[in-house]
């Protein structure tokens, strides 16, 4: 079956992602620069989270590009995905709202954490589907990005409860690695045609 409606569908729940995550932040009562730097964790945190949902959007994009086509698990696997993404938004109010206190950095990274298996799990599925030797195998490769966020999100997650910074600084650090445009696919797709 054909892609476009899978697509369509994540696009519209990462848009609706985003929008969530821009209305909890709240306009700070008083005019000073002292009120507003009061909502500095919310608005940190948000940063943190926007980013996460770009590079997600960014990739999900670069990887159905690179599918011609769809099925029923790879369906699945991207509802699980996108069930993962739609808790940023609780994550990320309560991380900024308790000034990273470390059982919001921990749940945080488990939100994190479970994006990124659920992410891989669909990079799987469209591997699988598409066959040995597809274009996606290609493009994906080993994926050494992906199993290094995973390993940092475990391991920042288990960190947070000892020392909040150091989780919520590993989570920076892979959304820094994954700024880095990936080009992948992007390359193996300009290969091919």
């Amino acid at each position: 079956m054909g892609k476009q409606r899978l697509e369509a569908f994540s696009d519209g729940v990462l848009a609706i992602i985003l929008t969530i995550m821009v209305l909890e932040l709240k306009v700070p009562h008083g005019a000073s620069f002292q009120a507003l730097a009061s909502l500095l964790p919310t608005f940190v945190s948000y940063v943190l989270s926007f980013i996460y949902v770009a590079i997600y959007w960014n990739n999900h994009h670069h990887m159905l590009h690179a599918a011609g086509k769809v099925n029923g698990p790879i369906l699945w696997a991207n509802t699980h995905l996108l069930f993962w993404l739609s808790l940023i938004p609780f994550a990320t109010a309560w991380m900024g709202d308790n000034h990273f206190a470390a059982r919001p950095v921990a749940l945080y990274g488990l939100v994190l954490l479970m994006a990124a298996l659920a992410y891989y799990l669909l990079s799987r599925c469209l591997i699988h589907h598409h066959g040995a030797g597809s274009l996606l195998e290609a493009a994906v490769g080993a994926d050494a990005k992906g199993k290094f966020s995973i390993a940092v999100y475990a391991a920042a997650i288990l960190l947070s409860f000892a020392n909040r910074w150091v989780g919520f600084g590993l989570y920076w650090l892979v959304a820094l690695v994954w700024l880095v445009p990936d080009r992948r696919i992007e390359r193996v797709l300009a290969l091919r045609s």
